[in-house]
């Protein structure tokens, strides 16, 4: 006795990521995919999905490479002191988490562990802050409040509208500090308000946030790679690959902040 497992054949009901196994469609009145088994409407559910995800990892606009380039900017910079500020809200909060729960501790190479902030993640600064000063300014004023020069803020929006992402990004130009963002389809505000961008084109809020994951990802690949380089090349002198003076390239790197944000001439390198 066949099955109907054993019936299962090639797709029919047309072509693509959406076309319906011959089982499928023999169990959908009118081919419309209504009443069909429990079972065979998650697998079309599955193959929508992922046929969502691959169209929009397949768009030249998207570019996930670029978060690997951004990696490769941020590792240095971070090795010698500077700071990742990460925001973002709902699904984005805890992404932002994830890439800095990554960082501070490692995503796969053994490293010394690098300052970044999830900026949602503070209670009670975030509630005290939404309480005396509206929630427009909850990233805003813990930018102005750990922003030193030379750090870098990441924000995160699949709308790329969200009011409160928007005033960080503001607020993180107006103390010169880089901003980058992970949006959904452009053009968008925050888009246009980053020096630099990576935008999703896709209609799904649920696909945006797997992509910007995907970002997140091959920015800390970057990170560990040029980590990796930089000390195969020699410039880690330490045993454990942070270098000689880690404490020293600190210090240096927090004097010299310290100086372009109150309008001093930066001391000398070796200077004391």
């Amino acid at each position: 006795m066949t099955t109907r497992r054993n019936r299962r054949t090639a797709p029919l009901g047309g072509a693509g990521r959406h076309a319906l196994t011959a089982y499928e469609w023999a169990a959908s009145p009118n081919g419309s995919g209504d009443g069909q088994p429990r079972v065979l409407r998650a697998e079309l559910l599955a193959r929508r999905h992922v046929g969502e995800l691959m169209t929009a990892l397949r768009d030249p606009t998207g570019d996930p490479a670029r978060a690997a380039r951004w990696g490769e900017i941020l590792a240095p910079e971070l090795r010698a002191g500077a700071r990742l500020l990460v925001a973002g809200n709902g699904g984005s909060a805890a992404e932002a988490q994830h890439l800095t729960a990554e960082l501070v501790g490692r995503y796969r190479d053994e490293r010394q562990p690098l300052s970044a902030l999830a900026l949602h993640a503070e209670t009670s600064s975030v509630t005290a802050i939404v309480n005396d000063y509206g929630p427009d300014e909850v990233f805003a004023r813990q930018i102005e409040a750990h922003g030193r020069s030379g750090d870098t803020v990441l924000l995160l929006s699949t709308s790329g509208t969200s009011a409160n992402v928007l005033a960080a990004a503001r607020r993180a130009h107006a103390l010169d500090l880089r901003v980058w963002a992970l949006t959904g389809r452009a053009p968008n505000p925050l888009a246009e308000l980053a020096d630099d961008a990576l935008r999703v084109a896709a209609r799904s809020t649920s696909t945006v946030q797997e992509v910007h994951l995907m970002a997140v990802h091959l920015l800390c690949e970057g990170i560990d790679a040029t980590l990796r380089a930089d000390a195969k090349a020699g410039s880690g002198r330490g045993r454990d690959g942070r270098g000689s003076d880690r404490t020293g390239d600190r210090h240096r790197s927090d004097e010299h902040r310290r100086a372009r944000r109150s309008g001093r001439s930066a001391p000398a390198r070796g200077v004391t």
